[in-house]
């Protein structure tokens, strides 16, 4: 497989008590730990969306992370989206 096929784009909404609880800063260590570039987010409706860059294996284990009930606060459900990388990232920022 190319590089293309085996690198991936997740997009994660989650929805819990996640904000202002240290959320973003876990998922920027989780998905710096696994080498993925993206960002964690706040939205203005409480939910966190975290977007992230990388190999497929790597994006499915940070998911599997955010889902596990081991990161701060109360995670109740988290929504995915997979496609294309956009490219352009570097790093893993808190927004």
């Amino acid at each position: 497989m190319s590089e293309e096929e085996t690198h991936t784009r997740l997009t994660a909404w989650v929805r819990g008590r996640v904000q202002g609880v240290g959320f973003r800063w876990w998922t920027r260590s989780r998905a710096l730990e696994l080498g993925l570039v993206g960002s964690a987010s706040n939205l203005a409706d409480g939910r966190v969306e975290v977007i992230a860059e990388g190999s497929r294996d790597h994006c499915q284990r940070l998911l599997a992370a955010l889902r596990s009930g081991e990161s701060p606060g109360s995670v109740e459900h988290v929504a995915e989206r997979w496609s294309h990388p956009k490219g352009g990232l570097s790093g893993f920022v808190e927004r």
